[in-house]
Protein backbone atom coordinates (compact mmCIF):
# COMPACT_ATOMS: atom_id res chain seq x y z
CA UNK A 1 0.00 0.00 0.00
CA UNK A 2 1.08 3.39 -0.87
CA UNK A 3 1.87 5.98 1.64
CA UNK A 4 -0.65 8.16 -0.05
CA UNK A 5 -3.69 5.97 0.11
CA UNK A 6 -5.95 6.69 2.70
CA UNK A 7 -6.37 5.05 5.72
CA UNK A 8 -9.20 2.15 5.49
CA UNK A 9 -9.11 2.22 1.94
CA UNK A 10 -7.78 -1.09 1.68
CA UNK A 11 -5.44 -0.31 -1.24
CA UNK A 12 -8.71 0.23 -3.18
CA UNK A 13 -7.93 3.69 -4.19
CA UNK A 14 -4.40 4.87 -4.84
CA UNK A 15 -2.41 7.58 -6.31
CA UNK A 16 -0.39 6.74 -8.48
CA UNK A 17 2.47 8.57 -10.51
CA UNK A 18 4.73 11.97 -9.79
CA UNK A 19 2.25 14.31 -10.47
CA UNK A 20 -0.33 15.53 -6.96
CA UNK A 21 -3.63 17.81 -7.22
CA UNK A 22 -3.40 21.13 -6.77
CA UNK A 23 -5.32 22.81 -3.86
CA UNK A 24 -6.56 26.26 -4.83
CA UNK A 25 -8.45 28.43 -2.75
CA UNK A 26 -11.60 29.02 -3.39
CA UNK A 27 -12.64 31.67 -6.22
CA UNK A 28 -16.45 32.63 -4.65
CA UNK A 29 -14.89 35.24 -1.70
CA UNK A 30 -12.44 36.93 -4.39
CA UNK A 31 -15.62 36.95 -6.69
CA UNK A 32 -17.85 38.45 -3.59
CA UNK A 33 -15.62 41.14 -2.73
CA UNK A 34 -14.54 42.36 -6.62
CA UNK A 35 -18.23 42.89 -6.39
CA UNK A 36 -18.60 44.74 -4.04
CA UNK A 37 -15.57 47.17 -4.76
CA UNK A 38 -17.29 47.84 -8.16
CA UNK A 39 -21.10 48.44 -7.12
CA UNK A 40 -19.88 51.01 -4.30
CA UNK A 41 -17.62 52.39 -7.14
CA UNK A 42 -20.36 53.10 -9.02
CA UNK A 43 -23.14 54.40 -6.60
CA UNK A 44 -20.71 57.00 -5.75
CA UNK A 45 -20.28 58.10 -9.26
CA UNK A 46 -23.86 57.97 -9.34
CA UNK A 47 -24.72 60.32 -6.34
CA UNK A 48 -21.66 62.50 -7.88
CA UNK A 49 -23.35 63.15 -11.06
CA UNK A 50 -26.68 63.73 -9.07
CA UNK A 51 -24.88 66.40 -7.39
CA UNK A 52 -23.28 67.95 -10.52
CA UNK A 53 -26.93 67.94 -12.52
CA UNK A 54 -28.50 69.90 -9.03
CA UNK A 55 -25.37 72.42 -8.89
CA UNK A 56 -26.31 73.33 -12.56
CA UNK A 57 -30.49 73.20 -12.62
CA UNK A 58 -29.91 75.49 -9.33
CA UNK A 59 -27.34 77.96 -10.58
CA UNK A 60 -24.52 76.65 -8.28
CA UNK A 61 -23.60 77.73 -4.37
CA UNK A 62 -25.94 79.29 -1.56
CA UNK A 63 -28.03 82.23 -2.83
CA UNK A 64 -26.39 85.21 -2.07
CA UNK A 65 -28.40 87.99 0.20
CA UNK A 66 -28.85 90.32 -3.42
CA UNK A 67 -30.58 87.15 -5.19
CA UNK A 68 -32.47 86.75 -2.06
CA UNK A 69 -33.81 90.65 -1.85
CA UNK A 70 -33.95 90.57 -5.51
CA UNK A 71 -36.41 87.04 -5.33
CA UNK A 72 -38.34 88.93 -3.16
CA UNK A 73 -38.93 91.70 -4.70
CA UNK A 74 -39.91 90.24 -8.01
CA UNK A 75 -42.85 88.62 -5.90
CA UNK A 76 -44.51 92.56 -4.69
CA UNK A 77 -47.73 92.91 -7.02
CA UNK A 78 -48.40 96.02 -8.60
CA UNK A 79 -51.56 95.82 -5.68
CA UNK A 80 -49.24 96.01 -3.15
CA UNK A 81 -47.24 98.57 -5.02
CA UNK A 82 -50.37 100.85 -5.48
CA UNK A 83 -51.57 100.62 -1.72
CA UNK A 84 -47.60 100.96 -0.49
CA UNK A 85 -47.89 104.52 -2.82
CA UNK A 86 -51.46 105.85 -1.73
CA UNK A 87 -49.95 105.34 2.08
CA UNK A 88 -46.97 107.07 1.39
CA UNK A 89 -49.12 109.87 -0.12
CA UNK A 90 -51.45 110.31 3.20
CA UNK A 91 -51.30 113.38 4.84
CA UNK A 92 -50.62 113.24 8.57
CA UNK A 93 -53.33 114.49 11.24
CA UNK A 94 -51.46 117.90 11.79
CA UNK A 95 -51.81 118.26 8.24
CA UNK A 96 -55.58 117.88 8.25
CA UNK A 97 -57.83 121.08 8.67
CA UNK A 98 -61.42 119.71 10.12
CA UNK A 99 -64.28 121.62 10.73
CA UNK A 100 -66.87 119.73 12.59
CA UNK A 101 -70.27 120.18 12.31
CA UNK A 102 -73.69 119.50 14.35
CA UNK A 103 -76.48 117.97 12.65
CA UNK A 104 -78.37 116.69 15.47
CA UNK A 105 -81.07 118.33 17.78
CA UNK A 106 -77.96 117.44 20.36
CA UNK A 107 -76.20 120.49 21.89
CA UNK A 108 -72.75 120.79 22.80
CA UNK A 109 -71.72 118.12 20.69
CA UNK A 110 -69.46 119.69 18.03
CA UNK A 111 -67.24 121.31 20.91
CA UNK A 112 -66.75 117.77 22.57
CA UNK A 113 -66.03 116.59 19.27
CA UNK A 114 -63.26 119.00 17.67
CA UNK A 115 -62.08 119.39 20.99
CA UNK A 116 -61.26 115.16 21.07
CA UNK A 117 -59.98 115.08 17.60
CA UNK A 118 -57.68 118.13 18.36
CA UNK A 119 -55.73 116.00 21.04
CA UNK A 120 -55.80 113.33 18.43
CA UNK A 121 -53.11 115.57 16.67
CA UNK A 122 -56.09 116.94 14.01
CA UNK A 123 -56.14 120.82 13.30
CA UNK A 124 -59.55 122.28 13.80
CA UNK A 125 -61.31 124.81 11.58
CA UNK A 126 -65.10 125.97 12.04
CA UNK A 127 -66.84 124.59 14.91
CA UNK A 128 -70.60 124.65 15.27
CA UNK A 129 -74.05 123.42 13.77
CA UNK A 130 -74.68 122.27 10.06
CA UNK A 131 -76.03 124.00 7.10
CA UNK A 132 -79.44 123.62 5.99
CA UNK A 133 -78.79 120.74 3.32
CA UNK A 134 -77.50 118.92 6.46
CA UNK A 135 -78.88 119.83 9.38
CA UNK A 136 -80.85 116.59 11.17
CA UNK A 137 -80.71 114.97 7.97
CA UNK A 138 -77.66 112.87 8.15
CA UNK A 139 -78.31 109.01 9.83
CA UNK A 140 -75.65 107.16 11.20
CA UNK A 141 -72.51 107.78 13.05
CA UNK A 142 -71.44 110.62 10.61
CA UNK A 143 -70.46 112.10 7.18
CA UNK A 144 -67.03 112.88 5.79
CA UNK A 145 -67.31 115.61 3.29
CA UNK A 146 -63.85 116.53 1.12
CA UNK A 147 -62.73 117.60 -2.30
CA UNK A 148 -62.26 114.80 -4.66
CA UNK A 149 -58.67 114.69 -4.19
CA UNK A 150 -59.52 113.57 -0.74
CA UNK A 151 -60.90 110.68 -1.27
CA UNK A 152 -57.93 108.78 -0.82
CA UNK A 153 -55.78 111.20 1.23
CA UNK A 154 -57.65 113.35 4.05
CA UNK A 155 -60.83 111.83 4.44
CA UNK A 156 -59.62 107.69 5.01
CA UNK A 157 -57.20 109.12 7.59
CA UNK A 158 -59.99 111.27 9.40
CA UNK A 159 -62.35 107.90 8.60
CA UNK A 160 -59.94 105.77 11.15
CA UNK A 161 -61.46 108.41 14.08
CA UNK A 162 -65.30 107.41 13.31
CA UNK A 163 -65.64 104.27 12.48
CA UNK A 164 -69.23 103.67 10.02
CA UNK A 165 -68.92 107.34 8.67
CA UNK A 166 -70.13 108.16 5.06
CA UNK A 167 -67.44 109.56 2.73
CA UNK A 168 -68.80 111.92 0.74
CA UNK A 169 -67.28 114.45 -1.96
CA UNK A 170 -68.00 117.98 -2.99
CA UNK A 171 -66.77 120.87 -5.69
CA UNK A 172 -63.85 122.34 -2.89
CA UNK A 173 -60.28 122.74 -4.07
CA UNK A 174 -58.78 122.22 -0.83
CA UNK A 175 -58.61 118.68 -0.44
CA UNK A 176 -56.46 118.95 3.19
CA UNK A 177 -59.44 120.90 4.68
CA UNK A 178 -62.41 118.31 5.24
CA UNK A 179 -65.98 118.42 6.90
CA UNK A 180 -67.20 116.10 10.22
CA UNK A 181 -70.83 116.22 9.99
CA UNK A 182 -72.14 114.51 12.96
CA UNK A 183 -75.38 112.65 12.42
CA UNK A 184 -77.83 111.16 14.56
CA UNK A 185 -76.47 107.52 15.35
CA UNK A 186 -73.61 109.32 16.55
CA UNK A 187 -72.32 108.31 20.02
CA UNK A 188 -68.61 109.07 20.15
CA UNK A 189 -65.66 108.59 18.23
CA UNK A 190 -63.46 105.49 17.69
CA UNK A 191 -61.47 104.77 20.78
CA UNK A 192 -58.02 106.71 20.73
CA UNK A 193 -55.96 102.96 20.99
CA UNK A 194 -58.39 101.36 18.23
CA UNK A 195 -58.25 104.61 15.89
CA UNK A 196 -54.43 104.98 16.61
CA UNK A 197 -54.33 101.16 15.20
CA UNK A 198 -56.72 101.69 12.49
CA UNK A 199 -54.26 104.81 11.24
CA UNK A 200 -50.96 102.31 12.01
CA UNK A 201 -52.63 99.94 9.24
CA UNK A 202 -53.76 102.59 6.99
CA UNK A 203 -50.62 103.58 6.74
CA UNK A 204 -47.90 101.14 7.05
CA UNK A 205 -50.19 98.30 5.07
CA UNK A 206 -48.70 94.82 4.94
CA UNK A 207 -47.10 93.25 2.20
CA UNK A 208 -49.35 90.47 0.77
CA UNK A 209 -48.15 87.30 1.59
CA UNK A 210 -45.85 85.57 -0.82
CA UNK A 211 -46.95 82.40 -2.79
CA UNK A 212 -43.41 80.86 -2.18
CA UNK A 213 -41.62 79.42 0.88
CA UNK A 214 -39.16 81.53 0.99
CA UNK A 215 -38.72 83.93 3.38
CA UNK A 216 -37.47 87.20 2.63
Amino acid sequence: MSMLTPPGMGGQYRITGDKYPRMRRPRGRRKFVFVSITSVTVLGLIGWGSLQLIDIYTGGGKATAADTKADCASKVTPEAKAAAAVAASLPKPGQITVNVLNATPRSGLAKQTADELKKRGFKIGDVGNATASYDKKVTGAGLLLGAKAADRAALPVLNTQLSGAQLKTDGRTRATTVDLIIGTGFKALTKKEDADKALTVLTQPKPAPATSKKHC
